[in-house]
């Protein structure tokens, strides 16, 4: 005789994301659905109100029994156990999905990032690997997959944050992060959201890069209609991303859409009919176009294999900046970084990330020393403090050589101007110097102070609070100081590039120009009374396109 249970508090419609589209054949579409419901009613469990958690336990074990004997009085369990029997797929993974719902029964809180990736291990990537499974696919496929479920998992946790705190007492983002908002009240009190921007956008940093990895998923799938679905579901995880990025989920219902999902359709048809491949090369060249860039001009103007070298480059420069400038505590940017420099140091056997397999290509390509990719690395930890102060003028160097002197050596090896090593140098620390002086206040707001403590101290500017110092009057007289060594290094420049080969180096001529330009507008309007950060104009682009243009 079956059990009587209350009906599921969701159908596959009202899910977030494809769950058994009409993309997939109608047969796997029944084994898809039956794995779904089987998953629902554990999840039904764990999350009841009714319930204890000893209760909870104890019916996630009797439906983990019939999962695995096909003997059940639970419906959901035995047609399970007979997918399984007849496709080799469905009980592993749901075994897997119920360690995560017996989680959810007894554990609310969560310590760190890692400890949310775990429990996303078993609460959502095995959804992708039935599917993986059930369609034939080679286990290549498995990284991919996990990015998008995780993704997907991370962006439903966001989503529902504020639910899930006040009707479950269950937060997933860990309570360290919201230690750095003020705490669980501040996070989540709704007059306050600049108190929880920063969390959620690094949260949203770490599902860019889940996503980045997922992008390979549909290259990889032998299955036409498995494509389709992924594709469908990369497309609706994008459009949730973004819209958390500019909404507020504690204050009102971020969700997609039907509009949304319809567009997502129409995506995998397209790329079902035309059969695209969405490759690594063409992931960096989309993190380099979304981030708006001043680099961007400068990287039209290289040949395609130059290009996409560079493309990678700044791909990770990017990724690891996000995670310097993040919310996250300190030694979780350090996990996060460190788990770039073992990628860095295995580009040639385990690139795990699309920007990864990119680098170990350009790095094969342009003979790319890995040091300088670690100084970068080394840069960011530095960037990762709660508090930065420098204490003389060789801390500032050494800081600028990690930032950008090592992007610059790097990037004259792809322009092929290897002689050019020292200028890339000299110029790096010039452009540094530059980013100092125009993000003076944006940095204060990170208890970050660039410049040398040495130099404020001859001013009599003494170290304390940055807002402190920045707002001091004499701080301004320590910034124009910097502000003629900068423009000194750009005089210095011209000069070097007299014996350089000029046309190899124009991607280097263009930032320099840029950053020449923003100087002279720094210096114009002063640090005395700053009212916020300095942009190029449109007439200043309009300017330096034409240098681009023009013949080296």
């Amino acid at each position: 005789m079956r059990e009587a249970r209350p009906p599921a508090t969701k159908q596959p419609r009202d899910e977030n994301f494809p769950v058994a589209s009409l993309l997939l054949s109608r047969h796997d579409r029944a084994a898809v659905l039956a794995f779904y419901r089987f998953v629902r009613l554990a999840d039904d469990i764990a999350d009841s109100d009714r319930l204890t958690a000893d209760d909870k336990i104890a019916q996630l074990a009797a439906l983990e029994s019939g999962l695995t004997t096909g003997l059940s009085t639970c419906a959901e369990a035995e047609s399970l156990h007979a997918v399984d029997a007849a496709h080799g797929a469905g009980v592993a993974e749901a075994r897997a999905m119920l360690k995560a719902f017996r989680q959810d029964a007894t554990k609310d809180r969560y310590a760190d990032w890692a400890e949310l990736i775990e429990y996303c291990r078993h609460s959502a990537n095995p959804v992708g690997r039935f599917l993986l499974r059930l369609h034939g696919e080679p286990e290549s496929a498995n990284a991919a997959a996990d990015g998008l479920c995780t993704a997907l998992q991370i962006l439903n946790h966001l989503q529902d944050c504020s639910k899930d705190a006040r009707d479950l007492d269950r937060i997933y983002l860990p309570l360290p992060w919201l230690d750095r908002a003020g705490g669980q009240m501040a996070f989540f009190d709704p007059s306050r959201p600049e108190h929880r921007r920063r969390i959620l956008d690094t949260a949203l940093d770490r599902v860019d890069h889940l996503i980045d990895v997922a992008e390979a998923l549909p290259g990889q799938l032998k299955s036409r209609r498995l494509r389709a679905q992924s594709v469908a579901t990369l497309a609706l995880a994008k459009r949730l991303r973004d819209r958390l990025r500019s909404r507020d989920p504690v204050r009102e219902r971020v969700e997609v859409t039907k509009a949304d999902a319809a567009a997502a359709f129409l995506q995998s048809v397209g790329d079902r009919v035309f059969a695209r491949t969405r490759r690594d090369r063409d992931i960096t060249a989309a993190i380099v176009n979304r981030s708006g860039s001043s680099f961007r001009l400068g990287m039209q103007s290289l040949t395609d294999e130059k290009r996409r070298a560079i493309h990678a480059v700044y791909a990770f420069c990017r990724a690891v900046d996000d995670i310097a400038d993040g919310a996250a505590p300190v030694r979780e940017k350090e996990e996060f970084l460190d788990c770039w420099r073992q990628e860095i140091d295995t580009l040639d056997t385990r690139a795990v990330s699309p920007v990864g397999r990119e680098l170990a290509h350009a790095a094969a390509r342009f003979a790319l020393p890995l040091h300088e990719f670690h100084a970068v690395l080394d840069g960011m930890a530095t960037d990762s403090a709660d508090r930065l102060r420098f204490a003389q003028d060789a801390d500032l160097a050494r800081y600028a050589r990690q930032v950008a002197g090592s992007v610059g050596a790097l990037s004259v090896r792809i322009f092929g101007a290897k002689d050019a090593h020292e200028f890339a140098l000299d110029l790096g620390h010039t452009l540094q110097l530059v980013n100092i002086l125009r993000d003076v206040d944006e940095d204060a707001e990170r208890d970050r102070v660039y410049v040398p403590l040495s130099r404020l101290n001859a001013w009599g500017v003494a170290d304390g609070t940055a807002s402190a110092m920045v707002s001091d009057p004499r701080f301004a007289r320590a910034c124009e100081e910097l502000a003629r060594e900068a423009a000194a290094g750009f005089a210095a420049a011209d000069r070097s590039l007299r014996s350089l080969d000029r046309a190899a180096l124009k991607p280097a001529i263009l930032m320099l120009e840029s950053y020449r330009l923003i100087l002279d507008r720094l210096i114009a309007r002063g640090w005395t009374e700053r009212r916020g950060r300095l942009r190029l104009t449109t007439g200043d682009r309009l300017q330096l396109l034409g240098l681009a243009m023009r013949p080296a």
